[in-house]
């Protein structure tokens, strides 16, 4: 999962594609390093979903710009309009389910 370094980064990539994740974490949350190789797998799956990884620390503004006040956080966005978000615990098998269905829609359109 490819880093962003700036908010306006953030922006663009969220406002110019049709299903994005937005995987937020911080360097020292264990929980965080936990997930992220699962929700990789995870989007293994789902090709057509294009995912960033933003370091709270290294990006501070996401925490009032995207309401995210926990990490981990997944962020699901299409164009700009979010579907769907999980913070602190992310089940897997939710995020998949959820996934499934965006997919799906895609790929009907």
């Amino acid at each position: 999962m490819d880093y962003i370094h700036s908010i306006e980064d953030l922006d663009a990539f969220v406002n110019e594609e049709m299903l994005s994740i937005v995987y937020v974490s911080r360097p020292g949350c264990s929980v965080c390093h936990g997930l992220l190789p699962q929700v990789e797998d995870l989007l293994a799956d789902y090709p057509k979903i294009k995912a960033r990884h933003v370091n709270a620390d290294e990006v501070p503004q996401v925490a009032g710009h995207y309401s995210v006040m926990t990490v981990p956080a997944v962020l699901v966005y299409s164009e700009g309009k979010e579907l769907f978000r999980k913070a602190r615990f992310v089940p897997i098998g939710e995020l998949n389910q959820q996934l499934a269905k965006l997919n799906h829609f895609i790929n009907e359109s």
